[in-house]
Formats: structure tokens, sequence, C-alpha cells
């Protein structure tokens, strides 16, 4: 859960397509009454010696052009009243990202989808994919499909999906979003997906059969219609609601959010049915990998939860030889 006056970071590569990120870490700033940390990550540039050691005039030098970098974008957000630290580390970007936001307990990290590697096919870098799977902090994806010219500080939430499953995992991020929403003045759409249900069968249904799936499905949207009024009652937000019934969940809530023109997404890691040994639930997985929306995820295990892989055992034994 995010933690009250925690720092935000917020790696940066010094590409534009990294730095549209800025705009995003000045509205959650101001949300959060919380410092910003930016970071910046100098990959080792090795020698051509037989060693491979590294040349340490050129370290210096590529470290002073990554301090003087940071320190500029620090003085740009500086100008707009917020606490900015900067911090320049070496090493490989996702492990050192990774490394510095769970030693230091950052209340959010947020990650821009793609940087100096620039665009790919893929909707997020292979640094981000690496950073999320990994990450044990609260995060938010900003999707950077192209550089874009924003002041920093103009950036407004206008309509905000919270994708809801009836589970209180689920539900753990809704007060964070009617926070976002009454900050910015914004419409919190809360969805929710009946799933229709599967009856596999090398032949039609019968009338009856079909009779009985629909009774199913109308008492499932009685039940979570009432649900999602009494979250609603509880909320000192604009609220709207949707109900969608859908065979898939997940291609259902995508599409929701590109119809109702969503600025910002807003789930947790895991919901009713999330397998905790697990970084995240099917459904937030899809929202990574191919939602078109800002995402921020709330992440509700802690690293002691999760099991770690078999990959990540190997190379944890690998380092301890």
């Amino acid at each position: 859960m995010l933690r009250d006056h925690d720092h935000i970071l917020v790696p940066l590569d010094g590409s534009s397509l990294a730095e549209v990120v800025l705009p995003h870490a000045v509205a959650f700033a101001r949300i959060l009454e919380a410092p910003i940390i930016l970071m910046r990550v100098v990959v080792p540039e090795h020698g051509s010696s037989e060693s491979g050691a590294v040349d340490p005039l050129a370290w210096q030098i590529r470290k002073t052009e990554a301090d003087a970098y940071l320190a500029n974008i620090a003085a740009r957000l500086q100008a707009l009243d917020l606490e900015v630290r900067t911090k320049t580390v070496e090493g490989q970007p996702a492990e050192r990202i990774v490394c510095i936001a769970n030693e230091h307990k950052a209340g959010l990290v947020i990650l821009s989808s793609h940087g100096s590697g620039g665009l790919s096919p893929w909707n997020i870098s292979s640094t981000v994919q690496k950073v999320m799977l990994r990450l044990y902090a609260p995060a938010l994806i900003v999707r950077a499909y192209h550089a874009e010219e924003m002041p920093l500080d103009a950036l407004t939430y206008r309509r905000l999906l919270v994708p809801l499953d009836g589970s209180q995992r689920a539900e753990s991020v809704l007060s964070f979003a009617a926070t976002v929403a009454q900050s910015h003045g914004a419409t919190l759409l809360m969805s929710h997906v009946v799933r229709r249900p599967e009856v596999p069968r090398n032949k039609p249904l019968s009338e009856e059969e079909y009779e009985l799936v629909d009774r199913l499905i109308a008492l499932n949207r009685e039940e979570l219609s009432q649900y999602l009024e009494n979250l609603r009652d509880r909320l000192s937000c604009e609220v709207e609601m949707r109900l969608l019934v859908a065979g898939n969940p997940t291609m259902a809530l995508q599409q929701l959010a590109e119809q109702e023109d969503i600025d910002l997404t807003l789930i947790t890691a895991h919901g009713y049915s999330g397998e905790a040994r697990w970084p995240y639930g099917s459904i937030a997985l899809a929202f990574i990998a191919y939602g078109t929306t800002p995402l921020f995820i709330m992440q509700d295990l802690s690293e002691e939860d999760i099991v770690r892989s078999v990959a990540a055992e190997a190379a944890a034994e690998s380092k301890g030889h």
C-alpha cells in the first residue's frame, strides 16, 4: 500500500520518451505531498583491455553528464515548489531501479513504457518488464508512444477507471483512487465484468440450458449492481458505474478504457482469484502488457509473500558461490 510521505522514485535515461513521466510525477507529488527522487542509471562501458576493466576517466565524465542532466530536470521541478533530490548510480538499469526502490522503500515508482531504446512493437520495454516483475512497491506506468511537449504542471486527470471483481483485495486501491479523483475533480468509473459462464460442448446448448445460463447471469448482475452501489455510497467523489457481461473480462476492460477515454487506470496487483505466489494476477498482467492508458498498480503483497521463481533462486545461488 502507499505509505504517507514516502518519496516518489522517477528513473530517467536522458531520452524525451522517458521524460513523458514528468507531468505525472508532478501530479502525484502534489496528491501525495511527497518528495521526488530523480534517478539515472549509468551503464558501465568496459575498456578494450582483456580484463574488461572500466576506464575511470570515462566513467567520471559520463557520471558528471548524468548528474548535470538530473540537476537540470530537478531545477525545473523545484521551480514548481516541489521537493526534489537526484541520484546517479552505476549498473544495469532494471536491477538498479529495483534495488533502489526496494531498499529505500519507495512509496511510488513512476516508469515510462519506453525510453532511450526507442519505440518497439512491444507495449513496454524490456527494462520496464524486468522492473515490474521484481518490484514490490506501487508503480505507475506511463505510456510513451511519442514524446509529448506538455508543461510540467498542466496535467489533469479527468476520468479514472477502477476495475473491481468483488474482492477486498481489488477494493484496496479504491480509497487512493478516490483521493486522486477529488484532487483533480475527476470522475471515477467503477467497473465489474460478469463473466459469461462457459459450457464446453461439442453440440449447441438446449433451450433449457440457455435459460439456465441467462438466469445465472441475471443473478450475478443483480448482486454485483448492488455491490457497486454500496461502494459508490462510501465515496466522496463523482462516481459512475459500468456493469459488463463478457466471456473475456480482460478484453472487455481494455475496450472499456478506450471507449470511455480513460486518463488513468488504477488496479490492485491481485484480485479474487489472483495466485499469491506470483507478483500479479491475470488482469494486472494484461493491463501491463496490453493497456494503452497510464496504469497505476498497487502491490498488495510484500517480497516475503511472493515465491521466487526458479530463475531467481538459481541466480541467487550462483552469486553465493
